[in-house]
């Protein structure tokens, strides 16, 4: 399984970004892809995710009704739309990718079997 994360830059406060997280190796429908994320000196915490035969989808609180996360089966691809960003959206991005399906956010990292490398986000103006 190979998961290539893919879209992050520099944007300004309030400015918007898409990341892809495109996936091989693997049956898609049967994963849950999750966004993590990771600022200097902290831990990796849980942003959104989605399970692909579902479509149930998972948003922490600090980014509900500025994130969007959504899939494109036919690519293999999970996408997050990240508007109104602000300093604190600053981190390297990772997405994982789980079969367990469980009720409710899967946000813990151990939930998650593989993950992509990271693309940094920064927000600063």
């Amino acid at each position: 399984v190979q998961l290539q994360a893919s879209g992050g830059g520099l944007v300004q406060p309030g400015g918007s970004l898409r990341l892809s997280c495109a996936a091989s190796g693997l049956t898609f429908v049967d994963y849950v892809i999750g966004w993590f994320r990771q600022a200097p000196g902290k831990e990796r915490e849980g942003v959104s995710g989605i399970s692909i035969s579902t479509g149930n989808i998972w948003n922490a609180d600090s980014v509900k009704g500025r994130f969007t996360i959504s899939r494109d089966n036919a690519k293999n691809t999970v996408y997050l739309q990240m508007n109104s960003l602000q300093f604190e959206d600053t981190a390297v991005y990772y997405c994982g990718a789980t079969q367990r399906h469980v009720l409710g956010p899967m946000t813990r990292t151990d939930d998650y079997a593989y993950w992509g490398q990271g693309t940094q986000v920064t927000v600063s103006s």
